[in-house]
């Protein structure tokens, strides 16, 4: 299979949507990390004669596979997968190029008589791919640059509230630890005399428009945070220490997305002498499982959503079943 295509934004601001008639022939399988969602979409692929389409924002990147838990090739050989190692890890990657990259696979996948099937993790992706994404205007660098030294002398408390004087609304909803898109905020209002806030319309889709098939699984969370833990131990004994360190070496610097990846910053910091490795897995295993709780709370809020509640004894063929019996 050829690799896929990611094609640059469109050099304007415009608002990337997936047109209503993919979106209605398109599946989609979340919920949250160590839910069991890769086995299930095996099954519900080879009923539905589907192509699976990443909603992970980490197997993006190449060279990054224990960690993210990625499909083995087997897996990837039994189905097509899209927008897995595509990118090296210091690239970054922004929603609306994600969801620009998705169109382009779902149409190709269309286009060969099979059904898109998104798998994954990431609500933010979600949102993009079924609600659309204000790309906003290209870069103006110059802008970029200043703000970027002001940053430096006046910190981040000043550079955020530099947004709130232009746009409040945007500054409620971003850190200010988030300095990449505090400074994108700024520089959209900037390029356009509009704040950011008031372009981005990401309203929940009508309930006639909604796609029929969007579920997610919802696990008991004792079940859940067992499957974390035990998720966490196997990722160090399958090598993930080795993975991280070979990264470190031929890899100048992760990206900022790439870095933030649960597991890798863990180690990479076990690894700078932050703390011992018992220490780290212990730490890897607490912020994934705050991870699932928000991952829980994307998937309950965005109304187009069927919520699967599973008890985590049946087989990915039952649930497989289960879903296809849906209307």
């Amino acid at each position: 299979m050829e690799r896929d295509r990611i094609e640059p934004v469109a050099a304007c601001a415009e608002s990337i949507q997936f047109p209503s008639e993919l979106l209605r022939q398109t599946w989609f399988l979340a919920g949250p990390t160590a839910s069991g969602k890769t086995s299930v979409a095996l099954e519900l692929a080879t009923r539905i004669n589907a192509e699976i389409v990443s909603l992970d924002s980490m197997s993006l990147y190449r060279g990054m596979d224990i960690g993210t838990a990625k499909p083995s090739i087997s897996d990837r050989n039994r189905v097509p997968h899209h927008l897995i190692d595509v990118l090296d890890p210091n690239e970054e990657f922004s929603l609306a190029e994600y969801v620009s990259a998705a169109r382009v696979a779902c149409e190709s996948i269309q286009a060969r008589g099979k059904t898109p099937l998104f798998v994954g993790g990431t609500g933010l992706y979600l949102r993009g791919v079924l609600r659309g994404v204000f790309s906003g205007p290209p870069a103006d660098w110059d802008f970029r640059h200043s703000l970027q030294s002001q940053l430096q002398v006046h910190g981040i408390a000043w550079l955020h509230e530099q947004l709130r004087a232009v746009d409040a609304a945007s500054a409620e909803t971003l850190h200010p630890n988030d300095t990449r898109r505090v400074i994108r905020a700024l520089e959209v209002q900037h390029i356009t005399g509009t704040p950011l806030s008031s372009q981005q319309h990401q309203q929940p889709l009508s309930a006639a428009d909604r796609p029929p098939h969007v579920y997610w699984l919802s696990p008991p969370r004792a079940w859940l945070r067992k499957r974390i833990d035990q998720r966490a131990e196997d990722m160090i004994r399958q090598g993930l220490v080795e993975e991280v360190r070979q990264l470190s070496a031929t890899c100048d610097a992760l990206s900022r997305t790439a870095g933030q990846a649960l597991g890798y910053r863990e180690v990479i910091e076990h690894l700078n002498g932050a703390r011992n490795l018992a220490e780290s897995v212990t730490l890897i295993q607490n912020r994934t499982r705050q991870f699932a709780k928000r991952q829980h709370t994307w998937f309950r809020n965005l109304v187009e959503c069927r919520e699967v509640e599973i008890i985590g004894t049946e087989s990915p063929r039952q649930l497989a079943e289960q879903l296809t019996g849906k209307t």
